[in-house]
């Protein structure tokens, strides 16, 4: 199994979209998706608004997505032809407790993409992807921790113009980089160097 972790540094840079594209344009790969949300207060990590992310009594949740009307991000990895999708719900700072699901889910799958920055502390992917949008000045603190893991960075088109403020990108000056004009959220070569990876992983089995 190979599995692809698809990070960012802020909410609403492209992560979601930039899964769901790899998954479209790399079919024979048969993906389970899974998407992480953590969540505190009533306020969702995803968009920072009040949210039903929630569960009732327990610190985490997992749900098997089963709509295909791409209505939420879980469906979209469905109709973008994810074999499975998943989404993993937790409280902020209790993602650990949910990782022993994760990872029964993912020993059953052939392939895995997973969107999350904070997955990073508990596992090591064939490939970890991170979004960055110069424009928009929010910076995760998940997102800098793992920088330096990333093996390339997709990043926005714009005018030049960096809004993050005290963020260094050296760890990842010697990294293949991707640009993405949206909605094209992934380009050929993108899909190349997943797809490079993905086979490098199938040929070490």
């Amino acid at each position: 199994m190979a599995l692809i972790v698809i990070g960012g540094h802020s909410r609403s840079v492209g992560k979601t979209s930039v899964v769901a594209g790899l998954i479209a344009a790399l079919p024979e790969f048969h993906w389970t998706a899974i998407k992480i949300t953590q969540y505190g207060h009533g306020i969702c990590s995803a968009n920072g608004e009040l949210c039903d992310c929630a569960t009732d009594d327990h610190s985490w949740a997992v749900t098997e997505e089963r709509d295909r009307s791409g209505d939420s991000d879980t469906s979209r990895f469905l109709v973008c032809g994810a074999t499975r999708s998943l989404w993993v719900r937790t409280r902020q700072g209790m993602l650990a407790e949910a990782m022993p699901r994760v990872r029964q889910e993912l020993a059953g799958a052939e392939n895995a993409i997973v969107e999350s920055n904070s997955v990073m502390r508990f596992l090591r992917p064939d490939l970890y992807l991170t979004v960055l949008d110069p424009a928009t000045a929010d910076f995760k603190t998940s997102a800098q921790e793992f920088l330096d893991r990333a093996d390339a960075i997709i990043v926005h088109d714009g005018n030049g113009d960096v809004a993050w403020m005290n963020v260094s990108l050296k760890p990842v000056a010697a990294k293949p980089r991707f640009h993405i004009r949206p909605p094209q959220y992934v380009t050929p070569e993108l899909i190349e160097f997943v797809r490079k990876r993905v086979q490098h992983r199938a040929s070490r089995v």
